[in-house]
């Protein structure tokens, strides 16, 4: 390598191999640190060179120290994302198993409210029918009692009447006996 050509040519499939970022890279810090060049006319200055293959070595080692750093990163990131998406489809899971459950709960408990509100008017119906028998029954018991009522007014009445006749009757007996007593007291005119 020590005409400018070769160096041409050298750096030139240098920048081919890592010009493509799916490629490898080939050239390490230590490459750049270690390169040597040959002499030539009208060459470039060797401490420019040096310089510069040192300051670009330094460059290339922060970005590939980076490089890694954003990988270790990534990767870390990648895990942590990956964490997170199993808690958010184990959240998810969890929500829609709590869903089923407030709504398989609300249905039983609209169920047992039905079934609670058809025995109640099963219930009052029962103790209504019963009411309005019973209250029937009273009725009736009231009916018989005024007809019982009545008759006992009406014998009254007619035994009254017919302690009255008597009395009446008793009376007016009476009433003769004194007058035929009167009368057979009297003295005979003739």
């Amino acid at each position: 390598m020590s005409n400018p050509e070769e160096l041409a040519l050298t750096t030139t499939e240098a920048r081919l191999r890592t010009a493509s970022p799916d490629r490898q890279i080939n050239i390490t810090p230590v490459d750049m640190r270690q390169a040597r060049f040959a002499s030539a006319l009208r060459g470039f200055d060797k401490d420019d060179v040096a310089t510069f293959l040192r300051e670009a070595a330094e460059g290339f080692d922060q970005a590939l120290r980076e490089n890694e750093r954003l990988r270790i990163e990534m990767a870390r990131l990648e895990t942590s994302l990956s964490h997170l998406r199993q808690l958010e489809a184990n959240v998810k899971t969890a929500t829609l198993n709590a869903n089923r459950m407030a709504d398989d709960t609300r249905q039983g408990a609209e169920r047992e409210a039905a079934r609670i509100v058809r025995d109640a008017e099963a219930r009052a119906d029962l103790v209504m029918q019963r009411a309005q028998a019973r209250a029937e029954d009273v009725e009736r018991e009231i009916d018989g009692l005024r007809i019982k009522r009545r008759e006992a007014e009406i014998s009254l009445e007619a035994t009254i009447s017919a302690l009255h006749s008597t009395l009446e009757f008793i009376r007016e007996q009476d009433r003769r006996e004194r007058d035929d007593r009167v009368v057979l007291h009297r003295p005979r005119t003739a």
